[in-house]
């Protein structure tokens, strides 16, 4: 009875087309987003914003770009670390380089340069897929990374290797607290999920579909792979750049370039796929388990250990965790392969019965 649709009539396209039609989801959505902007900062201390709520919106985001491109258009990408490292590097030189550059512009140019080399190694996909575009994509790993690493252009000739930026503000307001940090990452995750929905809503979207589900079929409709595929690639690059900027200025302040290693682009992978594929929602769901689970074993493993008399280091809660991840990647892959965003919308359809359940 509580997720009834019973009496909510559309009678506009436009209120048929809305976001969220259903108005618990409405209510939801909008409880769930006051929580995050006044609850949260009340009762959350440093360390949980620092350790947790932080990382999770950065993540959210980068995975965002990341189901963008993997999730709606199908095409498979082994490089969103180095996206990642684009961005946050190129909003460095940007905002370190030139006088009075704005924070939001300079992390937007990140996002901005980060699309250029995202449609420079989407070329191949016009002409290979799966595996072979999978290898294409971690070419651009490589050459960041030995770029970053040797150039020293890019980090301003440090003779630490390492970057590092402070006393971040934003039209007076000053971004160091955790509580600022936090405020100023959610206002970017909220405006870039509202964007990207909206683009998986329209033509754009339906045609990344498209070529997912079948490219020669979309291409004999009179979709373009070219521009589909391109344009799949620069959006995703785009969303991951800024998240990249917004890793190295917010969350670490200072970095290098192992922060953004080929680690970093299977987890943003991971989090897509136990999040859900082609699932905006998913993208959340995905790094909340991602950012939790680590903290969660880090506690419980030893727990459990000392329970039964073994006393469990943290080498062997670090393998733990690589090994729990596989099996969990198998095993969404093979039992529900559309991720955590399946079983939340099972789990709604299920409450629309209750309790009367057919």
């Amino acid at each position: 009875m509580f997720y009834r649709e019973n009496g909510q009539f559309k009678t506009t396209y436009r209120a048929d087309s809305q976001i969220f039609p259903i108005a618990q989801d409405r209510w939801g959505v909008l409880a769930l987003l006051a929580f995050a902007v006044i609850g949260v900062p009340l009762l959350a201390d440093e360390y949980l914003l620092r350790a947790i709520f932080i990382p999770f919106l950065i993540l959210s985001l980068a995975a965002l770009g990341v189901n963008i491109l993997v999730g709606f258009c199908g095409q498979i990408s082994l490089g969103s670390g180095a996206f990642m490292a684009v961005g946050a590097y190129a909003a460095y030189n940007t905002y370190v380089r030139i006088d009075g550059m704005p924070l939001i512009v300079a992390l937007l140019s990140g996002g901005f340069f980060a699309t250029l080399i995202g449609l420079f190694f989407g070329i191949p996909s016009l002409r290979v897929k799966g595996l072979y575009l999978a290898v294409a994509t971690l070419a651009a790993q490589f050459f960041c990374d030995w770029a970053f690493l040797r150039i020293g252009w890019f980090t301003n000739n440090s003779s630490s290797g390492s970057v590092a930026v402070s006393q971040l503000s934003l039209l007076g307001w000053s971004i160091e607290s955790p509580v600022s940090k936090y405020l100023f990452c959610l206002g970017f995750l909220v405006i870039f999920g509202l964007l990207a929905k909206n683009l998986v809503r329209g033509a754009i979207g339906r045609e990344w579909m498209a070529i997912r589900d079948m490219d020669v079929a979309a291409a004999v409709i009179g979709i373009r792979p070219m521009y589909a595929k391109l344009s799949a690639f620069a959006v995703s690059s785009f969303i991951v750049g800024v998240a990249g900027g917004l890793w190295g200025f917010v969350h670490l302040g200072s970095w290098e370039p192992a922060a953004f290693s080929v680690d970093r682009s299977f987890q943003l992978l991971f989090m897509v796929i136990i999040g859900g594929m082609g699932s905006i929602m998913g993208s959340f769901f995905g790094a909340a388990f991602i950012v939790v689970l680590p903290i969660f074993l880090n506690q419980f493993l030893p727990a459990l250990g000392s329970l039964i008399g073994v006393e469990i280091s943290t080498a062997a809660v670090a393998h733990a965790e690589v090994m729990i991840f596989g099996a969990l990647i198998i095993w969404f892959l093979i039992v529900e392969p559309h991720g955590l965003a399946k079983l939340w919308s099972i789990g709604k359809q299920k409450m629309r019965l209750w309790p009367f359940p057919h």
